[in-house]
Order: C-alpha cells, then sequence, then structure tokens
C-alpha cells in the first residue's frame, strides 16, 4: 500500500469563481499562481502549491481531494490497482505525477507526488499563552484586530458515504492510514459507522485524522477542515466573517474527538468549512477508543451542533 504523507488538496466546482475567491480570500486563502477563467487555485501559508482547487461548472458539486504519498514508486504501485488510472503527468499548477482513482460512491481521490512546494508566506508567530502554570509572555500584550487569518494547511476533510464499510475496506487497501477513533451509533455497541484516520508515520507527530468516514443516508461532503495559527487567529476571523456578512455554521467550540478548537461556515455554494487549532497530536502507538454520542455531543464547550449535524 502506499505511503501517504500529507492531504494535498480538496477539489471543488461552482458556476462563480469570482464569488468563491472572495470568499476564500475573506477566510484566509491566497489565489495561486495558474488559476484562470476556469480553474480556481488557493494556498495555504505552508509550502503546498495549492490546497483548494475550484473549476468552473454550471453546477456546484464536491469533486474529492488530492493526497500527496512519499514516493513515485506508490504511485506506481496505485496504479495497478483495478480502476486505477496509469501515471500521468498533473496537469495542475505545481505539476508532478499522479494517478487518480474513484472510491465507492464515487469521489475522486488523487494521489499526487513531485508537484513543486512553494515558499511560505510571512505571517505572524502563534501568540504566547499566559496560562496558570506557564508565563510566557513577558513585558508583551495581545493586539489582534478582526480580519482574515491566514490558513497554514489542509488538515482533514469529512465524507459520507453510503457504505462505511466498503470505503474504509477501498482506502486501507491503497493507503497506510491508520484508525484513530470509531463512532458508534448513539447508545448502542455498534456497529461502527463512523472511522477517524490519521497518517502513519511512525514515531513521527501527526494530526488526531486526516479524514473522517461516516455512514449517511446522504452521500457528499460533510466538511474541509484548515488549520490556522492560534485561538485568537480563529476568534478574530470569526468576527471578521461574520462583518462580512457570511453564513456561520456552528462555532466557536472545542470537539471531544482530536480536542479541536472549531469554527465552522458555509461557502456561498452551501459547503461546510472549518477554522480549527489546538487539535490533538499523536504517533502510530495510539490507540482507538468508541464515542457513541450524539452529534451536540461531540462538542467540550461553546456552540453545540445541532442533532441533525452529522445527517
Amino acid at each position: 500500500m502506499a505511503t501517504a504523507i500529507d492531504a494535498a488538496q480538496v477539489t471543488y466546482q461552482a458556476p462563480d469563481l469570482e464569488v468563491m475567491e472572495r470568499f476564500l480570500t475573506a477566510f484566509g486563502m491566497t489565489k495561486a499562481e495558474g488559476s484562470d477563467e476556469n480553474a480556481l487555485y488557493m494556498r495555504g501559508n505552508g509550502t503546498q502549491h495549492h490546497i483548494h482547487a475550484t473549476h468552473k461548472a454550471d453546477t456546484a458539486r464536491f469533486v474529492g481531494a488530492s493526497i500527496e504519498v512519499a514516493t513515485r514508486a506508490d504511485l506506481d504501485e496505485l496504479a495497478a490497482m483495478d480502476g486505477s488510472s496509469s501515471v500521468v503527468e498533473s496537469t495542475e499548477p505545481g505539476g508532478g505525477y499522479e494517478v487518480e482513482m474513484h472510491m465507492p460512491d464515487g469521489f475522486r481521490i488523487k494521489a499526487i507526488w513531485g508537484r513543486a512546494a512553494v515558499e511560505p508566506l510571512d505571517t505572524r508567530a502563534p501568540i504566547a499563552f499566559n496560562d496558570i502554570r506557564d508565563k510566557r509572555r513577558v513585558n508583551g500584550n495581545v493586539r489582534v484586530a478582526a480580519g482574515p487569518c491566514p490558513v497554514h494547511r489542509l488538515g482533514h476533510f469529512v465524507l459520507h458515504v453510503s457504505d462505511h464499510d466498503a470505503s474504509m475496506a477501498w482506502l486501507r487497501e491503497r493507503f497506510n492510514f491508520l484508525d484513530s477513533d470509531y463512532f458508534l451509533p448513539p447508545g448502542q455497541d455498534g456497529p461502527v459507522v463512523g472511522t477517524f484516520v490519521r497518517l502513519d508515520l511512525g514515531e513521527t507527530l501527526v494530526d488526531h485524522h486526516f479524514m473522517l468516514v461516516l455512514q449517511s443516508e446522504r452521500v457528499g461532503v460533510h466538511h474541509s477542515s484548515f488549520e490556522v495559527t492560534d485561538v485568537d487567529g480563529v476568534m478574530s476571523s470569526h468576527d471578521f466573517l461574520l462583518e462580512q456578512g457570511y453564513h456561520l455554521d456552528v462555532g466557536v467550540g472545542r470537539h471531544v474527538l482530536g480536542s479541536q478548537i472549531f469554527d465552522y461556515w458555509k461557502d456561498p455554494f452551501g459547503f461546510r468549512i472549518e477554522h480549527y487549532t489546538d487539535g490533538d497530536t499523536v504517533d502510530a502507538s495510539y490507540q482507538p477508543t468508541k464515542f457513541n454520542g450524539t452529534a451536540s455531543e461531540t462538542t467540550q464547550w461553546g456552540n453545540r451542533p445541532p442533532l441533525e449535524f452529522f445527517d
């Protein structure tokens, strides 16, 4: 199986790229080189050439995601599997090579390798936090105005699927993901209806989850999630997006699974998108737990999602 090393990008379609660009700029992304009237590529502050792509089309929809793999040999291995394309040169800005595949519900998954990295963008450093034991901010203060908080990277995405087990089998056959935690129906011992998966990079720390695969009657993307600098970034961006008239979905709060401080919004085409910070990091030794609460019980504090949040 291929060694996945990063969530490279999510890809959508929408009828108005200018509208999408205005929102994603307010959300904290930057237009990437190679964008044109038919495709919008937005980058974060990190080294991925772009982390969000939107292609112009009459109907808005989620297309899929791209996963960066460790070696060209990983692409060759994936290309040899049923349903995969051959290894081809990418036509997206940044170049490299890719293999295209489709999950059982039709989500397009691209494995990419060799895309050119870009120089990180300048941004402020995280603000030192003075907790009850450690006073790290000395002779300084906090002054953060409402405004776009620069997005650093794509952290994870969540897919609603018609057959959880079949989708997980498809992923496990192709990538070296590790399970982090499991969703069970509220008040029941099984079956598993949702699995959080993470990258397997051995002793190197990774995010608690890279993807959540969740059984649902509504097949599609639930949300895409992007990491920002710190909690002041989440809150200053929250106020700015409200001032700009954008649609707040759920936030701000702190998750149970993954512990992220979250803030969910809806883009102009109805897709859920998340700012987060302060998520859990784990290594390959972390063992999964089981959670069988309701959607509102996935929040420790703050704005709780409605019961139908994961429907």
